[in-house]
């Protein structure tokens, strides 16, 4: 049962301390709580429970949201956050509570698995958007000199979509002067590794036949005494396997000869096991965990099987995870690291706050979104950019020619062979463009170090994206932090300025 609640931000005067006091207005977590529009996002959970109401009351979105947010943000583990929980008021204070409790956890900590199915990946991207809009409005609010929109004769975004302005200019009835041209955006790719061992066809084909002879005890058990359980040659395949897996230089002849043995044992399992699901009810002594292994074996042992025919290391779809079949190899010819596993992350960085272009576990090339992330910009904003700052890999003729005549610079040298003069003042901009460029590789760098972007440990594909998606959103929740207190000195220093210059 959910109770549906307005989740408005009480005062911390308010906030009920059994050992007196206030809370600090100054303090981080109070702070963040009204950064955060817990509200706008209430009918979307809410969507998770039946209308009913029977059963026990369910926690609010803000104790739900919040309690990722404490995770990610404080890098504990699920077990620990309803401990720190308890043991501080301010936290307390964050998630919506009237006062503070110190006899008992607030929630249990498995809790913290269905928080984060229920804030689905969608759900998630909404609230960082809105994080991330809210910051810049701020930041706008600041820079008096960008407050010019009423007077700026270029497209609102209200009634034009960029496709008719495309159109109006093809047909000649707007210019590229009609156009608003504000801010600048800077894109690039990375890989989220998930938490698996790097896999080799060795142990994936070992780990689908111990799974196989795990299948074929469950579902030899009623058969336990009246008939023989079929031969799985258990303790030899194990010592081939250990025999190869222990050499610490494996020759490519006896890899080859090793994989093709466990082969054979997983064919003959799966041989076994398809004779026992034949007879009415077997299968259903098989969890529900079991099963869909078996379904990620057969197509995994497809896989291998045609990758040993011909002779190749390649095949689409490969399957590099029996616990994690949606985590594909992520090649980003990175030295040390040419191939990742895990979710690639393509996002888009405007004055600090990130936004996400796309996520996806399947590999595919960033190149191809420039278009799709300039629309999103004018469909945020209301304005194109005046330059896109990215790679060479989004620098590809047809991308070039649609954003010249959008009117939009892209950083980076022309295609083709180099000049040999270059004008200085275009130097300085590129100087200045791969200076500004670098934001998006530090965004990167610290959310995978200061977030555990560098190894995603939840173990579901929705899971996954919602973690992915909260790392980045604490970030910008953190850079609206920091732009406050910047603003706050300013207005203290700009105070103390005036004090001293009339004599006080």
């Amino acid at each position: 049962m959910y109770i549906r609640k307005t989740s408005q931000i009480k005062i911390s005067d308010d906030f009920f301390l059994p050992f007196g006091g206030k809370l600090n207005k100054e303090n981080r977590w109070v702070k963040l709580a009204k950064l955060i529009p817990w509200h706008e996002f209430e009918e979307r959970y809410a969507s998770n429970f039946k209308p009913t109401n029977k059963g026990e009351q369910a926690l609010s979105v803000r104790v739900a949201l919040g309690a990722l947010i404490i995770k990610t943000k404080l890098k504990l583990t699920d077990e620990e956050v309803p401990e720190m929980v308890m043991e501080n008021p301010y936290l307390q204070y964050f998630l919506g509570y009237d006062g503070f409790e110190d006899t008992k956890p607030p929630f249990d900590s498995s809790l913290m698995t269905h928080f984060r199915k229920r804030l689905s990946p969608d759900v998630m991207m909404e609230i960082n958007e809105a994080i991330a809009n809210e910051g810049l409005k701020n930041i706008k609010k600041e820079n008096k000199d960008d407050d010019d929109d009423n007077d700026n004769s270029g497209n609102d975004g209200s009634s034009h979509s960029l496709d008719e302005i495309e159109n109006e200019l093809d047909s000649g009835q707007i210019s590229l002067d009609d156009i608003m041209h504000r801010g600048k955006m800077i894109l690039d790719a990375t890989c989220a590794p998930s938490d698996i061992r790097y896999p080799t066809d060795l142990h994936l084909t070992n780990e689908a036949r111990e799974k196989t002879e795990e299948i074929i005890d469950v579902l030899h058990a009623p058969d336990i005494g009246i008939k023989e359980k079929p031969r799985t040659s258990r303790v030899v395949a194990r010592k081939n396997y250990l025999s190869l897996e222990k050499k610490r230089k494996k020759h490519k002849k006896a890899l080859k000869k090793g994989i093709k043995k466990q082969l054979s044992y997983l064919k003959r399992n799966l041989r076994y096991i398809d004779k026992y699901i034949e007879e009415d009810g077997r299968i259903d002594l098989l969890s529900k965990r079991q099963k869909a292994e078996l379904e990620i074996i057969r197509k995994l042992y497809e896989q291998q099987q045609y990758m040993y025919k011909n002779n190749t290391h390649s095949v689409t779809d490969r399957i590099v995870s029996i616990s994690q079949p949606h985590v594909r190899p992520i090649v980003r010819g990175k030295a040390g690291s040419a191939v990742e596993f895990g979710c690639k992350v393509a996002t888009s960085v405007v004055s600090g706050y990130t936004f996400f272009e796309n996520l996806s576990f399947d590999s595919f090339n960033e190149g191809t979104l420039l278009k799709e992330s300039v629309k999103s910009y004018y469909e945020r904003f209301g304005c194109l950019p005046e330059a896109v700052l990215a790679d060479s890999i989004y620098r590809n003729r047809e991308n070039l020619r649609w954003l010249k005549k959008l009117g939009i610079r892209i950083s980076g040298p022309k295609l083709g062979r180099k000049p040999k003069y270059v004008d200085p003042e275009v130097k300085r901009i590129q100087k200045e463009d791969s200076g500004e460029r670098n934001a998006v590789e530090g965004t990167y760098g610290v959310a995978k170090r200061k977030y555990n972007l560098d190894l995603i440990k939840s173990k579901r594909e929705d899971t996954a994206k919602t973690e992915i998606i909260l790392q980045f959103m604490v970030m910008n929740l953190d850079h609206s932090l920091r732009f406050i207190l910047h603003f706050f000195l300013r207005i203290r220093s700009f105070q103390t300025w005036n004090i001293v210059s009339i004599g006080l």
